[in-house]
């Protein structure tokens, strides 16, 4: 069983939300020097912030919270927030080792910002996930609230 996908996909939403919010108003605060995902993305797609923002919002809210519900979900342990946590590390490795080297900020942030910007990644990777995991829930929640209307 999978998690609902319109919950999911909200979940995503969410996460992504939070996620945008935190690289471009905490983040910076952190480092002290800006973070912008969507210049980076956007670098790849000739220079184009506003593409490269459509690409981290797509991403966000469509395309990994489906595969969380239809390929990841059913491999992680653990309750639904601790399935989207892992889920969110998930991407954090991937995003750090193979996202980053080819948008030109090296293997773990090594040419733009280091361990502090590739920490800050791993938080707001950890927050996606959680609120992608909380608000996607899982079958358990879907039979509970089926059953609570049969009864």
């Amino acid at each position: 069983m999978k998690p609902n996908l319109l919950k999911t996909i909200a979940g995503g939403a969410v996460g992504t939300a939070l996620m945008t919010a935190m690289i471009y108003f905490l983040a910076p605060r952190m480092l002290g020097h800006p973070m912008d995902i969507a210049a980076l993305l956007g670098g790849m797609l000739g220079n184009n912030w506003a593409l490269g923002m459509s690409a981290h919002l797509i991403a966000g809210i469509m395309i990994f919270p489906l595969a969380y519900a239809l390929i990841a979900y059913r491999f992680l342990p653990g309750p639904p927030v601790a399935r989207g946590v892992l889920w969110g590390l998930v991407l954090w490795v991937i995003a750090e080792s193979i996202v980053m080297p080819v948008l030109g900020a090296g293997f773990f942030h090594a040419g733009a910002g280091g361990i502090k910007a590739a920490m800050a990644g791993l938080i707001a990777h950890l927050l996606y996930g959680g609120s992608l995991g909380a608000i996607a829930g899982g079958p358990e929640a879907q039979l509970a609230e089926r059953r609570a209307r049969h009864v």
